[in-house]
């Protein structure tokens, strides 16, 4: 499967701003299941200099300075990804307590950077809450990869998907209070329930293609991104999970970046002279390539 992604943002500012300086994570990462074939970034107004580099976490970043003034800032990034097969799951794994329990003395490349993901993170505090509210599906003993889908279908059916609920600093103690959010919040929610049991785990941007009802048109450019979370279970890796949805992501997740927290891989970031208040459009275009038409996407 080969998808063409366009994604647009347009930032709408209400003074001008003099200058601007921006972090885009909108480049699809090339990994065992997923080949970022091309990608391109056009910037409108055309940025006074502009450079790429790979973060700590290898995700594809590109920078770039506007300096000239300007009302309107447009970002828009094209990229081709083609999906081959899907990351399979073991049969079998260690029990959870197991993995929490021994991680800490690994030594090998793959553990080393896996505990990395047990800790704080600014955006996640591991927390007796969390750790409580995960027991349920964390009993002693049983193996990780039962406990963790019996624990994503428990976010799903416990939390309500309302877009107007929280924003993107939302943290994950009013998520679990509330029992509502976006897929952002969600996964912030699971990464930190897994921490506070000691087990790694990261966050996930990326794209899902999802279809409209039947006999429904298809909106295009009608979400934005969307999010899931990735744990590490020895032997076999690190193994993705969408409690938004509750399902173990395929072919229709195209994963762009991954870090500790939101905060690590915001599609868009940067600092800006002037504009006080403004506007904010996204859109997103899945396209598979055999068919006529783009996909929908399921955003946060």
């Amino acid at each position: 499967m080969t998808y063409q992604v366009v994604h647009r943002t347009t930032y709408k500012y209400k003074h001008p701003v003099s200058f601007g300086n921006h972090a885009v994570y909108l480049a699809p990462r090339s990994e065992a299941h997923q080949r970022c074939e091309s990608y391109e970034l056009v910037v409108t107004p055309p940025p006074a200099t502009f450079s790429e580099r790979r973060d700590y976490f290898g995700n594809r970043v590109s920078l770039f300075t506007i300096q000239e003034p300007h009302e309107e800032l447009a970002i828009e990034a094209r990229s081709m990804v083609t999906m081959d097969g899907e990351a399979p799951w073991p049969g079998r794994s260690p029990a959870w307590d197991d993995v929490a329990r021994l991680l800490p003395g690994e030594i090998a490349p793959a553990s080393l950077d896996a505990f990395q993901f047990v800790f704080e993170s600014p955006r996640i505090k591991p927390d007796s809450e969390f750790a409580a509210y995960a027991a349920a599906s964390f009993p002693a003993g049983r193996p990780l990869i039962e406990a963790l889908l019996d624990f994503t279908a428990r976010i799903h059916r416990d939390f309500r998907f309302d877009a107007k609920a929280t924003n993107v600093r939302t943290p994950p103690e009013e998520v679990l209070r509330e029992r509502k959010g976006v897929c952002q919040d969600f996964a912030h929610l699971q990464i930190a329930c897994l921490r506070s049991l000691n087990l790694p785990a990261r966050y996930v941007s990326g794209y899902l293609r999802t279809y409209p009802p039947p006999g429904c048109p298809r909106l295009v450019g009608a979400d934005a991104s969307h999010a899931w979370v990735s744990v590490y279970c020895p032997e076999a890796g690190w193994l993705d999970l969408d409690p938004t949805n509750n399902m173990v992501p395929s072919q229709s997740h195209v994963t762009l970046a991954w870090g500790r927290d939101y905060g690590d891989v915001s599609p868009v970031r940067g600092v800006i002279v002037g504009g006080r208040d403004h506007k904010l459009e996204v859109s997103v275009d899945l396209e598979p390539l055999e068919s006529k038409g783009p996909a929908n996407l399921q955003g946060e």
